[in-house]
């Protein structure tokens, strides 16, 4: 058994994958990279292939038809044979030396009790033509260098929240909750990372800046254009995470963890939020439709949810009633969007 399993979703990514597995190649024989070329049409194959037959004992390759990103992940949980498992975009990277003081923390307590479920480090935003790089830590909400559980957990501010990039999973946690991400269907790096939380009991916070997180192709799934376009997949991923929360069995394990269940309150409400905004920022009556439906959606689907997220201050602006409530709306997110430099 390998010691971390990293998959890479690949599609049409000759020209940047070399970099991202280069980048991992450091981590050596306690590393398993698996590869998994999502039906790509350019050399994605031929290059995965490629570093498989120089390094055998480390690079798996998956080829398999076309069903987005979800689906490239979901190949990877499945073929993973490392204790840990963490997925690294193709056009994203991570540092070396972080990389090798992960390796030695996970070798390390590989074997400890309670076992490590979570394991949490900081991220960059590579954004294209900024001098300076953002980085996402954690120092104000949760526990440095040391294990802890959700009652340890402090508040997040709203906005500051644990991404895809931010996580590495015990591979069982993953396969014990079940997690399917939906095929064909982006954003869904929200589900990752909500689904799991109520399984979640022993974490590690490791205050380093591992992952790089790339911004600035014109055609990414961030960028806000290609968000509004993808409004639906937005939508969809929204309704599901409010599936999730409002299910019976979840609910019973976030009550359990009081943190836990605010923690996944205010990141339901601020993907509500964005679902709600890029349909505002659209300005066309297709997207308002999808805008309205979605609330009406979580109001018939648990009314206290609704109304907790509808008397919130992030709610209210979302319904702001007129043209001039959108405008209000739409100035302010673009405000927040510049000082926070996202999209």
């Amino acid at each position: 058994m390998k010691l971390l399993s990293v998959t890479i979703p690949c599609y049409n990514s000759e020209a940047y994958m070399s970099k991202c597995i280069d980048s991992l190649l450091i981590g050596g024989d306690d590393l398993e990279i698996i590869i998994v070329d999502d039906g790509s049409t350019d050399r994605t194959a031929e290059i995965a292939d490629r570093y498989q037959v120089i390094n055998p004992n480390i690079v798996r390759v998956i080829h398999k038809a076309n069903g987005g990103h979800g689906s490239a992940v979901n190949a990877g949980i499945e073929a993973a044979t490392g204790l840990f498992f963490k997925v690294v975009d193709s056009d994203d990277w991570v540092k070396d030396t972080a990389l090798m003081k992960i390796i030695d923390f996970l070798r390390t307590n590989a074997g400890s009790r309670p076992q490590l479920d979570m394991l949490v480090s900081n991220f960059v935003y590579d954004k294209v033509g900024e001098p300076r790089h953002k980085v996402m830590q954690y120092r104000k909400s949760l526990p440095v260098g040391q294990f802890f559980s959700w009652a340890d957990v402090k508040r997040f501010h709203k906005g500051h929240y644990i991404l895809m990039h931010s996580v590495i999973y015990r591979t069982g946690l993953l396969r014990e909750c079940g997690i399917k991400l939906p095929e064909h269907t982006f954003y869904v790096d929200n589900l990752y990372v909500f689904e799991p939380l109520p399984y979640v009991k022993n974490m590690y916070y490791m205050d380093i800046n591992f992952y790089h997180y790339f911004i600035g192709r014109s055609d990414q799934s961030v960028n806000q254009k290609v968000m509004i376009s993808r409004l639906d997949q937005q939508i969809r991923v929204n309704r599901l995470m409010v599936d999730y929360y409002c299910d019976k069995d979840t609910r019973t394990k976030m009550n359990q963890m009081p943190m836990c269940r605010q923690y996944m309150y205010n990141y339901l409400e601020i993907i509500t939020t964005i679902s709600s905004v890029l349909a505002l920022c659209s300005y066309t009556k297709s997207d308002m439709t999808r805008k309205n439906e979605l609330w009406q959606y979580i109001k018939d689907k648990d009314f206290f949810l609704y109304r907790k997220l509808r008397l919130g201050i992030f709610g209210i602006a979302m319904n702001a009633p007129g043209k001039g409530g959108r405008d209000i709306t739409v100035g302010g997110y673009k405000v927040v969007r510049h000082f926070f430099n996202f999209n």
